[in-house]
């Protein structure tokens, strides 16, 4: 089904770095970035980067590139709005938007006059579309699926189907905690091809109702309650303590902005080493995401470069999953729909999904939750690196300034966390 794919806004392809075991060729990237498009070059050096996305469709058009069994790419979607759609842009996070379905459209074009099936396409992005003010991802769906109007929703549920005029489509978010990585990473992840393909056979599953394996472990964002999962280890001599059993989202500023957000007060990106708390280390990142240790490691690189593009990828074991199930796609069961409750919209079926969406007379339930079946948990513990740089430890000003922003936003903060951090700043005035 699938045999080869392209890849939008690139960064340090997620997409390659599974397809590539699993037999899929990449044929081109599309990366404008300096530091991805080094890295790029020094990991995939026989798959050409094509650059700026913008200039795409013409060179599927007149055959510079090849229009690929799947194109994956994350473009921002806040900007785009339906009235752009029809008369243009000027945010050009919108721009880009636009023109992945323009992309889209362009290789569908070229595969039919070769007599080939549509594109299908995986398009990823933060939760946050769903509930953007302008409508943003009524728009993205109407586009995608060749409708004249922009779909609107009382509210975007977090997961649901379009039977649409030129394209079937399917979203769901997924969180990556549940996939054998402990950080909480949801994301949308929008699936569609020609309307022969039915994309909600790869993102969701019928099953039975099943209970979210952290909901009896975990006490609160800031604590764990006693009887918890273990929160210390020893390795190799050395003291480990983390403050949570999954870290909150890595994010792309890591590298510069770690001391103000709500991650500096729950722990949850810092790990405690012989008593000394510190950052999580480009390794440890590399982990929490799935990849190879020191996957991002190449000539000439800084951490600051590294943590950027760690956070602007994808989580690994998602894409795993859902990559396998593509490849799995003829074998795996039909979703029941016929008895859903579904939205008419320009003539086409709109399935807005709960998190288990009831399949009338069948005994079962679509799961469209955060979480899969098979899902997989693993701890903070599991990706501590013993050999962190020393540059990551936390000053003693450092610890005071937390500590001081704490009190000024009357803030709660870890209380194991805030006593480490107490013992460090208090050397300031031992000094």
């Amino acid at each position: 089904m699938i045999s080869n794919f392209g890849s939008l806004c690139s960064g340090i392809e997620a997409a390659s770095y599974v397809f590539s075991q699993l037999g899929v060729q990449a044929l081109w990237f599309s990366e404008i970035a300096e530091f991805p498009s080094k890295f790029l070059s020094l990991k995939y050096p026989n798959v050409p980067n094509v650059g700026d996305m913008m200039e795409i469709p013409s060179k599927i058009e007149n055959g510079e590139i090849i229009a690929p069994d799947m194109i994956c790419g994350g473009t921002p979607c806040q900007a785009f709005s339906f009235a752009g759609w029809k008369n243009g842009l000027n945010d050009d996070r919108g721009q880009l938007t636009l023109k992945f379905i323009d992309i889209l459209n362009k290789s569908d074009e070229v595969r039919k006059k070769n007599s080939q099936k549509e594109t299908i396409f995986l398009w990823e992005n933060v939760e946050g579309v769903l509930s953007d003010k302008t409508n943003a991802f009524g728009c993205f769906l109407a586009g995608l699926a060749g409708l004249d109007n922009p779909i609107s929703a009382r509210k975007w549920t977090n997961g649901g189907i379009l039977h649409g005029k030129t394209r079937n489509i399917a979203w769901r978010i997924l969180d990556s905690k549940y996939f054998g990585v402990p950080q909480q990473r949801k994301r949308i992840y929008v699936m569609g091809g020609g309307t022969d393909f039915y994309p909600e056979k790869i993102l969701f599953e019928q099953c039975e109702i099943f209970d979210d394996p952290y909901k009896p472990k975990i006490a609160s964002l800031f604590d764990n309650p006693s009887d918890s999962v273990p929160l210390t280890k020893i390795i190799n001599g050395h003291h480990f303590e983390v403050f949570r059993s999954y870290s909150d989202c890595v994010y792309t500023a890591y590298g510069t902005k770690w001391n103000g957000n709500a991650a500096s007060f729950n722990g949850s990106l810092f790990v405690a080493q012989n008593g000394r708390v510190r950052r999580l280390s480009p390794l440890e990142c590399e982990r929490l995401m799935g990849f190879s240790d020191n996957y991002t490691l190449i000539d000439k690189c800084s951490m600051t470069q590294r943590y950027q593009a760690i956070g602007n990828s994808w989580a690994v074991p998602v894409i795993v999953w859902i990559f396998n199930r593509i490849l799995q796609y003829k074998d795996l069961s039909e979703v029941s729909l016929e008895d859903v409750l579904h939205i008419n919209v320009e003539n086409c079926q709109l399935f807005l999904l709960s998190d288990f969406t009831h399949i009338v007379g069948g005994g079962k339930y679509i799961n469209a939750s955060t979480r899969i079946k098979s899902y997989s948990i693993t701890s903070m513990l599991d990706i501590v690196d013993e050999k962190a740089d020393d540059k990551l430890y936390l000053s003693p000003l450092a610890c005071h300034g937390i500590l001081r922003r704490k009190k000024e936003r009357n803030v709660k903060i870890n209380q194991r966390l805030s006593e480490l951090l107490q013992i460090c700043a208090n050397s300031l005035n031992e000094g």
